[in-house]
């Protein structure tokens, strides 16, 4: 039994267990207001197909609308509790597109065929920044069909996070930004080998980072956007020996086996 999981860039990922098709995070376009995509192309019409797309929480980098209206009509869409009431813009796709959306808090599940999904929560800010008064929390998810995979949406490292998410096959781990800083709430390359090793899942893929760059800082901290990937690898290899890392490029699959 296996799972497939293929990285479009930046948190959008797909998924592929048991037949279900999860996309998490999606956001599918070459510009977001100052930021630009530097690397990878914009994600092809075969990552719109999906039958349940995830978002982690309502910063414009996950939670995009102009994205969202690209799925199929009728896709089943899990949103943090509140974002409806948050972001205006979500319930206006949501509707043009039949969009089915469920919102869940820590906990709550939701299942599709053989797959089963629940939210975990995340270490992060959970708002619609910069406006910010409505909240929704930030979540991670967790996903068990043939195999356990643990997507962390943007989350900091937190002591509950082993025990929240329970054994898995593989994480995704955020491993780095689309600026030159991280701000708190967040996994660099070395944290997220901490996390992989509390974790000890077999198997990770490191994303949310090498994609979107703001538009004139590339001469700033340029490493923060080129090197995550492969730091995470170097600390993982020291801190979490017993986890395979697959380090994919834009676009790339990998099949993991999972451990029953």
């Amino acid at each position: 039994m296996s799972v497939e999981i293929t990285w479009w860039g930046h948190a959008t990922a797909t998924v592929v267990d048991s037949g279900v098709r999860v996309l998490t995070d999606p956001l599918l376009v070459q510009r977001l207001a100052h930021l630009r995509r530097r690397r990878g192309p914009v994600p092809p019409d075969s990552a719109l197909v999906a039958d349940l797309a995830l978002v982690s929480h309502l910063h414009a980098d996950h939670l995009h609308p102009g994205s969202l209206a690209r799925l199929a009509p009728g896709t089943r869409l899990v949103v943090p509790r509140g974002a409806g009431a948050a972001v205006p813009a979500l319930r206006r796709v949501a509707s043009a597109r039949a969009l089915r959306v469920t919102e869940v808090l820590p906990g709550d599940e939701v299942t599709v065929g053989e797959v089963r999904v629940r939210a975990v929560p995340a270490a992060h800010d959970g708002r619609r920044l910069p406006y910010g008064r409505d909240r929704a929390p930030a979540l991670g998810y967790v996903l068990r069909g043939a195999a356990t995979t643990y997507f962390a949406g943007d989350t900091g490292l937190f002591d509950e996070m082993p025990a929240v998410v329970g054994p898995c096959d593989v994480a995704l781990l955020p491993v780095g930004g689309w600026g030159p800083y991280l701000g708190p709430g967040h996994l660099d390359a070395r944290r997220a080998a901490r996390a992989l090793e509390r974790l000890g899942a077999r198997s990770a893929v490191p994303v949310h980072y090498g994609t979107f760059w703001p538009i004139g800082l590339d001469a700033v901290r340029p490493h923060e956007f080129h090197a995550p990937g492969d730091e995470f690898v170097r600390h993982a290899a020291h801190l979490a020996p017993q986890s395979a890392v697959h380090r994919l490029r834009h676009g790339e699959s990998v099949r993991l086996e999972a451990a029953r």
